[in-house]
């Protein structure tokens, strides 16, 4: 059912099942930093019918308001590097307008969007793999991404290099690059905690998205209907995804992290709205049934462990129960007149009647 809202005489259309949407994705972002642009707005494209033009506008200026709100939990909780995300401002912010004069200059020519998005989506692809890989390395040289904020040393210049990369991208295609951040931002500092990573993209991309939407507001077309469903959905959500992200750990985080990449880079590679959902099903049941498998293995090994242990019948200690130790005398060959360890206290006799 639809709703409006008033807004100085005019109605705005808002649609219930844009704000549900909108919140699943916005949840993904609070999680991890990425995806959003690369979700939502085939989303609005392909599931509701927005046009592309209307679709990319909404999305940016409703970005304006989602973003930061996942940022200021990760800057409360002090999981955001405040030097990485000035440089990465310092190389993404002039460049999304770069970006967006290219798209100007090559509008004329609508292969060209398509053409970077398409190797966006290899370069997450490979991202996600390398993440795989990198990972399975850590598992086996027993190494945690944990590194606390003031031990990081920010490498200037291929930080900027990093934000330029996805200014460019942002003004270019008009969706976010978060994804592609992430991986590189992974590979760039390797020892960063997920948790820090997440904190520093989003609050990275505050003032990125606030020049790409400032030209979606100049040359785009923005349906406010549309825009004001997105932040009914994805603000609060965010919210929740960034609590979540802020105080997990990296082993539920990093999985996530990289199940979005993925999806997003399938995306951009263009790959169909439902090949897409049946990978990702896939995918979400595998890995399912490959965690309860890891479960019940370690469960049965730990049972074994136990049994060795502790065979059946013995203490928890080593002893039988049966077993006396040195120095202690058995209840049964206490002579008659000595008191039980716990009995009162009794004069053993002398061999004479007691007087």
């Amino acid at each position: 059912m639809s709703e409006f809202l008033a807004t100085g005489g005019n109605a705005v259309h808002i649609d219930p099942y844009i704000v549900l949407g909108s919140a699943v994705v916005g949840l993904l972002v609070g999680l991890t930093g990425a995806g959003g642009g690369a979700l939502m707005t085939p989303m609005l494209i392909l599931l509701f019918g927005v046009k592309a033009p209307a679709a990319i506008s909404s999305d940016l200026v409703a970005a304006v308001l989602m973003r930061p709100v996942g940022a200021a939990v990760h800057m409360r909780k002090g999981t955001v590097n405040y030097r990485l995300v000035g440089w990465l401002a310092l190389g993404s912010v002039p460049m999304a307008f770069v970006g967006a004069y290219l798209l100007h200059v090559l509008g004329k020519s609508s292969g060209a969007p398509t053409h970077v998005e398409q190797a966006l989506g290899a370069a997450l692809l490979t991202g996600a793999a390398a993440m795989v890989i990198r990972w399975v390395l850590d598992i086996r040289g027993g190494k945690t991404r944990s590194a606390a904020l003031k031990d990081l040393v920010v490498k200037p210049v291929p930080t900027v290099i990093v934000g330029m990369v996805g200014g460019v991208i942002v003004g270019l295609t008009s969706v976010g690059s978060g994804s592609l951040m992430i991986v590189l931002l992974l590979f760039l500092y390797p020892m960063i905690g997920a948790n820090r990573l997440v904190g520093t993209d989003l609050t990275q991309a505050v003032p990125l998205t606030f020049a790409a939407a400032l030209g979606a507001l100049i040359f785009g077309h923005v349906e406010f209907g549309v825009t004001v469903s997105l932040i009914l959905g994805s603000v609060p959500a965010v919210l929740v995804g960034s609590l979540f992200s802020s105080r997990a750990p990296d082993k539920f985080i990093r999985p996530i992290i990289g199940f979005v990449i993925f999806a997003s880079g399938l995306k951009y590679v263009g790959v169909p709205t439902k090949a897409l959902g049946w990978t990702l099903g896939s995918i979400l049941l595998a890995a399912a049934l490959a965690w309860a498998a890891l479960i019940l293995v370690r469960r049965r090994r730990d049972a074994a462990a136990s049994v060795v242990a502790h065979p059946q019948g013995a203490h928890p200690d080593g002893a039988h129960p049966e077993t006396v130790r040195p120095g202690t005398a058995s209840p049964d060959s206490v002579p008659d007149g000595v008191p039980e360890p716990d009995g009162p206290r009794q004069r053993a006799p002398t061999g004479g009647a007691q007087r």
